[in-house]
């Protein structure tokens, strides 16, 4: 089964899972980035992304090549912001469509997803969601154990 894992990472908690699903899949793997280079900590990313979510606001991306019909498997990663996905997975959707595909999700957040899974979800109706996974700051713990935790729910997408 071909897959591709894609992804945003703001702060390396979902680049750490995507890593790691590339090597446990020998996967392809692709980095969602936006225009905004500016890096935000603390309560200022906090109020700029929570912001970005509460007005829809959908940010330009940086190309990315990737031809989405040449998978099987699509697994897509998120940060959770505001208990949502973050804006650049709705704008890469928006301008990507995947329809008739596998999915499985990943979400990566400080303790609280909301419905972050539910949400991403409803932007990917005509896919069959085949699992989902979430990791309370992945970066900040112990690496062993997400590759384990990773490693389980592997098996149940194959």
């Amino acid at each position: 089964m071909k897959t591709a894992v894609i992804y945003y990472s703001y702060g390396g908690n979902c680049t750490l899972v995507a890593d790691i699903l590339k090597t446990e899949l020998n996967a392809d793997i692709f980095r969602i980035e936006t225009l905004d280079n500016k890096r935000r900590r603390g309560l200022f990313l906090m109020l700029w992304g929570g912001g970005q979510v509460f007005k829809g606001i959908k940010p330009p991306l940086k190309p990315l090549s990737v031809d989405i019909s040449a998978y099987d498997l699509i697994i897509l990663g998120t940060p959770v912001w505001a208990g949502s996905p973050t804006p650049a997975i709705a704008s890469f959707l928006e301008k990507n469509s995947i329809t008739g595909k596998k999915i499985a999700l990943f979400c990566c957040h400080g303790g609280g997803m909301g419905k972050a899974l539910d949400k991403l979800k409803a932007l990917l109706s005509g896919n069959t969601v085949i699992g989902e996974i979430d990791f309370i700051s992945p970066a900040k713990t112990d690496s062993a154990g997400v590759k384990q935790k990773l490693s389980e729910w592997v098996k149940t997408l194959i």
